[in-house]
């Protein structure tokens, strides 16, 4: 059981996380901007109100040095009621001379002298409790001297004040919040949706693959990278069938190439055992069976070599050697072949030419190739040389005069167990493996092979094997 989240889960919550986030952190700015200038703003009216309010007071006691008290009083309430705060006029022990109604009556009531000390003949701001009030205020206060005797000005309001108006802005911001969340978290749903529907697709074409369907090809897409991976996909959908088919064709190949030699053997034997075959035929069968055995061990050496190689358990042991070495040393062991059909062999006089690779395997490249154009060449034909250098590789080119090879039969040659209609007449005993054998040892040296072909005059396999270290 898969306990797991899907990705389109995982890309819903991940986007409504970071949204709620995002939101959260919009409104603790907001809140701290509002906050910030709410204050400002109520710092500058009640600085304005306090500078404004004593300097009336002072010019009232200025003018009228007994009378002054009454008209303070109206004065103060009205600057208070015009300006929607509370303002407080008191004496330097905090008996409250004329304060604003806003609160309450300011009768019998003084002002800490601790409150006091914090203010100044310039206008400075704290925020404190007033009295005996228990809520804080946002107070600006100043101090002034009169004919001698020193006197406050306070201007205030309570921090309630703020705290309402922060809150309305976050109900009206909260509730914003809720609907454009909303809407956004149905936007994700859907986006998240589209964006999973193609992995969801490519998990179900993926198990289909996973069954043996290689027919199966993902659509095309509107995103870049959901297009890159179906491109990808599909490739390896198309690689998977080839070697499928690749697969089934060895396994129907080998098993003919087994089952032909075996069967022939199981026959003679059974034949020499229950006396079908006369005693003075046994030889001649039983060479045919040696024969057949031989090519059993060339066929099961040489699918071991091709297993080695691809999987890469051998080894390059490289040294280095003149490119003639394995090719004369091949020449001989067919030199009997070479007089019976009277081919002459060209470009050995040449220059010396070098090779640095692993002498073995490129003697058996040799005589697999060698051997290949002695089958094809023709009666008093050829089988030509050519060397060249190239950089770090050596080029070497074996071409054999006879009837050539068809254009259809070119992109043929290297592959498994193949062989021509004219191979299959001339050489029995052959199991199609050795060209592809020379192509997975050349390249095993980093190197290529290609073929060319004339058809009724020549077939050249030209290769390339390095003639120094190289990476």
């Amino acid at each position: 059981m898969n306990n797991g989240k899907s990705i389109f889960i995982k890309y819903f919550m991940i986007c409504s996380a970071v949204i709620l986030i995002s939101f959260i952190c919009l409104g603790a700015v907001l809140l701290l901007v509002s906050s910030r200038y709410f204050l400002q703003e109520k710092k500058d009216l009640l600085k304005k109100n306090v500078e404004s309010a004593s300097s009336a007071v002072m010019q009232m006691i200025s003018d009228s040095p007994t009378g002054w008290r009454e008209e303070a009083v109206r004065t103060v309430s009205g600057m208070a009621a015009g300006s929607n705060i509370e303002l407080i006029f008191c004496d330097k022990n905090g008996n409250i001379i004329a304060g604003s109604d806003a609160r309450g009556s300011y009768a019998d009531r003084t002002v800490d002298s601790t409150l006091l000390s914090n203010f100044g003949e310039e206008a400075s701001y704290v925020r404190a409790a007033v009295g005996d009030d228990e809520d804080e205020s946002h107070i600006v206060g100043v101090s002034f001297k009169v004919s001698g005797p020193e006197y406050y000005v306070l201007a205030m309001t309570p921090k309630a004040e703020q705290d309402d108006y922060i809150w309305q802005i976050m109900r009206v911001f909260l509730l914003s919040i809720l609907l454009v969340f909303i809407v956004v978290v149905i936007f994700v749903y859907f986006i998240a949706g589209r964006l999973s529907a193609p992995i969801i697709q490519i998990a179900d074409v993926s198990r289909r693959l996973g069954k043996g369907d290689f027919s199966v090809q993902l659509p095309k897409y509107d995103i870049y990278e959901m297009q890159e991976l179906a491109n990808a996909f599909n490739d390896m959908a198309a690689s998977l069938k080839n070697y499928d088919t690749m697969r089934n064709s060895f396994i129907a190949n080998v098993s003919h190439e087994l089952r032909t030699p075996m069967t022939s053997i199981g026959g003679f034997i059974d034949g020499i055992l229950d006396g079908t075959i006369p005693p003075e035929q046994h030889e001649y069968y039983l060479r045919i069976i040696s024969s057949e055995v031989a090519r059993l061990t060339r066929l099961v050496r040489s699918m071991l070599n091709l297993a080695k190689i691809e999987a890469g358990e051998l080894k390059l042991n490289c040294t280095k050697f003149s490119v003639l070495e394995p090719i004369v040393d091949t020449l001989v062991t067919f030199e009997k072949r070479l007089e019976a059909k009277s081919i002459e062999i060209r470009g050995l006089d040449t220059d010396r030419y070098n090779l640095y690779a692993d002498n073995d395997l490129i003697h058996q490249v040799m005589y697999n190739l060698i051997e290949n154009a002695i089958k094809f060449v023709d009666e008093n034909g050829y089988i030509e040389f050519n060397f060249d250098s190239v950089g770090p590789m050596t080029v070497i080119a074996i071409r054999n005069s006879g009837e050539g090879l068809s254009e259809d039969e070119l992109p043929l040659v290297f592959d498994r167990f193949y062989k021509t209609d004219k191979s299959r007449g001339l050489d029995a005993t052959g199991v199609g493996l050795g060209l592809n054998i020379v192509r997975s040892i050349i390249r095993l040296h980093g190197g290529k092979i290609m073929v060319r072909s004339v058809k009724g005059e020549y077939t050249e396999f030209v290769f390339t094997v390095p003639n120094k270290p190289i990476d």
